[in-house]
């Protein structure tokens, strides 16, 4: 199957090193963590109060999604009363002619990438507090949606753009 599909937006802020520091073992492919804690994580428990079960057709409150999204930072101060970069994550919401302001949900990567390209970067969620808390401002999350063809909101170039600007 290959490598994992995955965020493309780091290979452009690290620079490869020298050919001549580079590890004689072939490189192993970055990923995150974050799948190494959720597969390490305790089964999670049942259900001990009369909340209903999902709809049929709904997905569980904690289904891992994957959100069009990217970093961002503001000018804070550091622990040490130092100058600082604060870094946040921006979620990216959508215009849907009968949904108004959306927020898009993949069940998977590929999903991801098949709507928006591989250059769009992302984040793991879980499906109910992403829904919950896009919710407060108005806004609906749509899993899996259909977006036009060739219809991509980043491309390499972007990513170029903004690491270059995130090196600042």
């Amino acid at each position: 199957m290959g490598a994992p599909i995955r965020s493309r937006l780091l290979d452009f802020v690290e620079p490869d090193p020298p050919a001549e520091h580079r590890p004689e073992q072939a490189p192993q492919p970055r990923h995150s963590t974050l799948l190494d804690l959720v597969e390490a994580a305790p089964p999670p428990r049942a259900a001990v109060d009369d909340r209903p079960a999902p709809k049929p057709g709904v997905p569980a409150y904690h289904t891992p999604v994957f959100v069009p999204s990217h970093q961002r930072s503001v000018a804070g101060t550091g622990r040490d009363g130092r100058p600082a970069r604060v870094p946040f994550i921006v979620l990216e919401l959508f215009s849907h002619p009968a949904h108004g302001t959306v927020a898009f949900a993949f069940t998977t990567p590929e999903k991801l990438v098949d709507a928006l390209g591989e250059a769009q970067p992302w984040v793991a969620a879980s499906l109910g507090p992403l829904a919950e808390g896009v919710h407060e401002q108005g806004v609906t999350v749509l899993l899996d949606p259909r977006v036009a063809p060739a219809e991509r909101n980043w491309l390499p170039r972007d990513l170029v753009a903004f690491a270059q600007e995130v090196q600042r």
